[in-house]
């Protein structure tokens, strides 16, 4: 299967895949942090290339519930209106099986309520980091391994340097969920 990873710098969506056989592709305007399938660009202009699987990560600074204290200078300003264009540019590709992932968000309320929202702890990972999920031609990602332990960490992350790149990365069992769930050969 072919399979785009739109929006990914950390590689461990496209890794996952790439484990099972897969022809993955991560691809973000940032450098990947592990080698492999990646392109540095800007993931629009590679939706036509006949991908069978795209996940979408599109950002969500401007978009997630969060942040709905900035709300107002973000629609002020264009970027919220920005972000709902490029989120709704992902779930509207000419891709035949499509997954758009972001946290909880405005888009529930401006495009659709997302068909899934799961947890890190579902897929063996003591945390919390409600993640929502639309999906196309996809099945609902079932739990592979539920674990005690609710920690939010990644809520409760200080600001700093590093605090987006690390609230954005998949967790290793979602990963593994996904590729093994969606896996269509």
């Amino acid at each position: 299967m072919r399979v785009l990873v739109a929006c990914e710098f950390s590689g461990i969506v496209r890794d996952a895949f790439v484990a099972l056989g897969h022809d993955a592709w991560s691809c973000d305007i940032r450098e990947t942090e592990r080698p492999g399938n990646h392109m540095r660009c800007d993931v629009l202009s590679v939706f036509n290339d006949g991908w069978d699987l795209m996940i979408a990560h599109p950002p969500c600074t401007h978009l997630s519930v969060s942040g709905a204290k900035h709300f107002a200078a973000k629609r002020a300003d264009g970027r919220q209106q920005s972000a709902i264009e490029f989120f709704m540019q992902m779930i509207n590709a000419n891709v035949p099986r499509i997954a758009v992932e972001n946290p909880v968000c405005i888009m529930s309320s401006r495009y659709r309520k997302p068909d899934q929202i799961i947890q890190p702890w579902q897929f063996g990972h003591g945390e919390t980091k409600a993640t929502c999920l639309w999906l196309k031609n996809l099945p609902k990602l079932t739990p592979t391994n539920i674990v005690e332990g609710r920690e939010a960490r990644i809520h409760k992350m200080p600001p700093g340097p590093e605090r987006e790149r690390e609230r954005s990365r998949t967790y290793i069992g979602v990963a593994a969920a996904m590729a093994e769930q969606w896996n269509f050969n």
